[in-house]
């Protein structure tokens, strides 16, 4: 059945032309489940000012979804629905929080940052060869005299697939007669895991040129940490735009450099 399913995604992605960039059909709603129960959002926001909230964590495992399916009902959770996950502090938890917050810290702290990228802005992007699920590569150095926009995800990663909603709104369509292309590269997956879940994003009207980076040698030559990260490249190769994570304006102000990059 597996096999089956790979063979399904591989001839329906290789029917699509290299460059195609389709529409977004809807938006999945975001499931938010604390201890095993489906909660608001007006429910949250109520808990994080009581300040309750120990951890957050957005997107979840195949594996985990079929067990939250089974909990709460398929008709609830669904293939297409994206899940973020709360803990919440016991009460002792919560007063001991409460008590380390009421003292105050006298002495001076060094804060160590760890740096998410390592290519940065001006740096010339590295090039690389990407195989595309279904089984198409492609040499960034190829795409050189166009901008290029990178997008390294994978499918177990929520912010990830929550942006891929929004692009072709913001990124795609308004750059569809231009010479701009966009890769979006899962790292550290199989491409039969990816294209299961590519088959699925397809089917909600998301069009893009996935590719496969599942021993993260390209990843490993641009960034780290955190997922989802943008690296804008343009016409002559040069890193020119970076970013990390799904954030409020982030797409936007690709779009802006996007839309600099090209009238140059």
């Amino acid at each position: 059945m597996r096999n089956k399913i790979f063979i399904i995604a591989a001839i329906i992605i290789n029917i699509q032309t290299f460059y195609g960039q389709g529409k977004v059909i809807k938006k999945p709603e975001n499931v938010i489940v604390i201890n095993n129960e489906i909660f608001t959002m007006a429910e949250v926001e109520k808990y994080g000012n009581e300040g309750l909230i120990k951890s957050m964590t957005k997107g979840v495992s195949d594996d985990k979804r079929d067990e939250l399916a089974k909990k709460l009902g398929n008709d609830k959770i669904g293939d297409k629905e994206f899940i973020t996950i709360i803990e919440l502090y016991s009460e002792k938890e919560k007063i001991e929080n409460d008590k380390r917050a009421n003292v105050t810290i006298t002495e001076n702290a060094t804060v160590s940052t760890v740096s998410e990228y390592i290519l940065n802005v001006n740096d010339k992007a590295k090039d690389f060869t990407l195989q595309l699920v279904g089984g198409k590569k492609i040499n960034l150095s190829e795409l050189k005299g166009k901008v290029v926009l990178v997008n390294f995800w994978a499918t177990w990663c929520g912010p990830c697939l929550m942006e891929f909603y929004d692009i072709p709104s913001k990124i795609l369509e308004p750059f569809k007669k231009e010479d701009f292309v966009f890769l979006a590269i899962s790292i550290g997956e199989k491409e039969e895991k990816v294209a299961k879940k590519v088959l699925k994003l397809k089917t909600d009207g998301l069009d893009f040129n996935f590719g496969i980076d599942p021993d993260k040698k390209i990843w490993d030559q641009y960034a780290k940490n955190s997922i989802p990260k943008n690296f804008l490249i343009d016409k002559e190769g040069i890193i020119r735009f970076a970013a990390t994570g799904n954030l409020e304006g982030n797409l936007e102000n690709i779009a802006a450099e996007i839309k600099r990059l090209l009238s140059k």
